[in-house]
């Protein structure tokens, strides 16, 4: 199977990891399809992707809605034959120490980061089993692996996503499927600038000072670039990685946590 007849999803594809991973694989001539909640608004989705307009196609999904998952990929597999590539890039992320986690803060994360992933391996397991060939790429977090203060809610999701790839990738393995998922420590991403935004606000540093903060987090120095995830995503969904499975890939500027 040849990279221009492959069909990718990517969660979250409006914005950070998630858009640059399908912009990496449109690249390379995989027809790319990608999912977000803010994809119903038409103004967004145009300004978003400009010149990717036609490479990339963005639809509205809800990871937290198994109706909504299932259509959505029955959509596609309708008028591609399937899908071949699943990146699970849709993610939430809200701090709060555990004492003051509501069960909403604690719901969100693990619906949308753990069970929306879920979902979305379950709707395209059937058709790359028929196939004999996927690639599955879950976006979990460094913080996976070492915790992080006031984030239980996050870390738990993000871990669960580490179990839920080696059962999928068991799973899989006889029918050609490999699952990995990738760990990224501080990428600049638009909810990092969020974040940085915030803490302008509350220490009164400036912009470089704040950025400069969050980069000597890492042993490098500095902040991980969506590309330098895309790359790797790329990578791991080619034939070339047909051998990875059941793995977790750490991008993490020698970062330890």
């Amino acid at each position: 199977m040849t990279s221009e007849q492959k069909t990718a999803v990517v969660t979250g594809g409006l914005s950070g990891m998630g858009l640059a991973i399908a912009r990496r694989l449109a690249e390379d001539g995989i027809s790319v399809f990608v999912g977000a909640r803010s994809a119903s608004d038409a103004g967004l989705v145009h300004d978003v992707l400009k010149a990717d307009t036609g490479k990339i196609i963005a639809a509205p999904l809800d990871v937290r809605s198994r109706d909504s998952v299932d259509t959505f990929i029955a959509d596609i597999a309708a008028t591609q034959g399937g899908v071949d590539i699943l990146v699970n890039a849709a993610g939430v992320y809200e701090e709060a120490a555990v004492i003051d986690h509501s069960d909403q803060i604690w719901n969100d994360h693990i619906d949308t980061n753990l069970s929306g992933t879920f979902r979305m391996i379950r709707a395209v397991m059937p058709h790359m089993k028929r196939e004999g060939w996927g690639r599955i790429i879950n976006i979990a977090s460094v913080a996976a692996h070492h915790g992080m203060a006031n984030n239980a809610a996050y870390c738990a999701s993000k871990a669960g996503l580490l179990g839920l790839g080696r059962c999928v990738s068991l799973e899989g393995a006889a029918h050609g499927v490999t699952c990995v998922s990738i760990s990224p420590t501080w990428v600049e991403t638009e909810m990092l600038r969020r974040f940085i935004d915030a803490d302008m606000d509350t220490t009164g540093q400036t912009l470089e000072q704040v950025r400069a903060e969050y980069a000597k987090s890492n042993p490098q120095n500095q902040l991980v670039q969506p590309s330098e995830v895309a790359e790797l995503a790329a990578f791991l969904a080619s034939d070339a990685a047909r051998a990875l499975t059941m793995e977790d890939f750490q991008i993490n500027a020698g970062s330890l946590w």
